[in-house]
């Protein structure tokens, strides 16, 4: 089949790009890539997703790839959305789900941005790609570009999570630990661009990673029979999940597939050891500042300077939502918290949104009977650097204190 795709257009501008060869950005800022929506309306109907397979190529049709032998897939299902009833009692919360990524190959989120952008390098007949990564984005490029056949390089501060830094290599990628930040990579990348003739998969500096992430939006209509939640709760680094989301739904808006015209409210969550977005949003700005000695045990929240801010501030105030910087040194609590209540294993970047629900449910903002979807991004089992939590676990089993277990219970 042929796409559906337009043009691309800045978001900072509104200028129109060419869709038909490689693009990064116009202005120094992100693009957005544009459909035919009435075209789509016309060759697609929501009631004819319930007969496909149920994998995020399912919305082929709101997806940018014209070649459908382009495609690079993992087999990408459709995650759960899973009522959390133990955990949303607890935060006085009655109707709270969580919508787990974890599920996804490689084990988060990031797998629905590279599928997009990787197949789109392959479309285009790019044959090395680059990427600055503070954890799952790199590990998720590297094994998409293994699928495709195309050389990948991913940089890495040098602190980023072993399992990442692991995945990535066995993948076939060349990894490269650097001393410094995500943006210090990025630079490092962009650098790069003319002496290695890379294209460069930065969140958000080209536009596919985000058509990719949409699919989070699409999928959270259709298993809600296409009314969508109250609030969502998203962890903030990059934004690409919740810039797509908000996308997402303007699209099916456009298309007449929701129920009704009311959108949720999207929520920014970020560390107080990070949080650029939350001091612009406090301050009423459009752009954040970078922030400096940004520190978070969620290594996908330490982003300083997000090249999207103002998309992610754009779609927060759009939609009525706020953004909010939880304690970090209660983030691995919160984890164990959720884990424990409802057995899904809540990643520390998730945990965030875990806090910042008891925070705005303490505060009013939340209320009891809305229903409140957060996004559970990756595994826990891909954070075993955060094994400082204080858990009880019997380190001798052959001398096992039965006195200790039943006082335990």
């Amino acid at each position: 089949m042929s796409s559906f795709v337009t043009h691309l257009e800045s978001a900072i501008d509104g200028t129109r790009l060419d869709a038909s060869v490689p693009q990064t950005m116009h202005a120094g800022r992100p693009l957005w890539v544009r459909y035919d929506l009435d075209a789509v309306g016309r060759a697609l109907t929501r009631e004819m997703l319930a007969h496909r397979p149920a994998t995020l190529w399912r919305y082929r049709e709101l997806l940018p790839v014209a070649d459908d032998n382009a495609i690079v897939s993992l087999g990408e299902p459709m995650t759960g959305l899973v009522r959390c009833p133990r955990l949303g009692a607890a935060l006085g919360l009655r109707n709270l789900w969580a919508k787990d990524e974890s599920q996804l190959p490689t084990g988060s989120f990031k797998a629905r941005g590279q599928t997009a952008a990787i197949s789109m390098c392959r479309q285009f007949g790019i044959k090395r790609v680059a990427i600055p990564t503070a954890g799952n984005a790199g590990g998720a490029m590297a094994a998409y570009a293994a699928r495709a056949g195309i050389e990948a390089f991913v940089f890495m501060p040098q602190d980023t999570p072993l399992v990442n830094q692991v995945e990535a290599a066995l993948a076939g990628a060349k990894v490269f630990l650097v001393e410094g930040l995500i943006n210090d990579c990025g630079r490092i990348v962009r650098d790069g661009l003319d002496k290695m003739n890379w294209f460069d998969i930065s969140t958000l500096k080209e536009p596919y990673r985000v058509e990719g992430k949409k699919t989070m939006g699409l999928e959270l209509a259709e298993q809600s029979g296409w009314e969508l939640p109250d609030v969502i709760l998203y962890p903030t680094g990059g934004g690409t999940g919740l810039i797509g989301m908000w996308k997402a739904f303007a699209e099916l808006r456009t298309l007449g597939w929701l129920r009704t015209d009311k959108l949720p409210r999207m929520v920014a969550v970020q560390s107080d050891g990070c949080a650029p977005i939350v001091r612009a949003f406090d301050k009423g700005e459009r752009f954040a500042e970078p922030v400096a000695d940004a520190h978070t045990v969620a290594s996908g929240l330490r982003v300083p300077m997000a090249i999207g801010d103002f998309m992610i501030l754009d779609a927060v105030r759009e939609s009525g939502g706020t953004a909010i910087a939880v304690e970090e040194d209660r983030i691995l609590g919160w984890m164990r918290q959720g884990i424990a209540a409802e057995g899904i294993s809540f990643c520390p970047e998730s945990a965030a949104c875990i806090g910042a629900a008891e925070k705005l449910a303490a505060s009013g903002w939340l209320r009891p009977d809305e229903r409140i979807v957060l996004f559970n991004c990756a595994g826990s089992q891909k954070y075993p650097h955060l094994a400082r939590l204080d858990l009880p676990i019997i380190r001798e089993p052959a001398k096992v204190d039965w006195e200790w277990v039943k006082a335990s219970r």
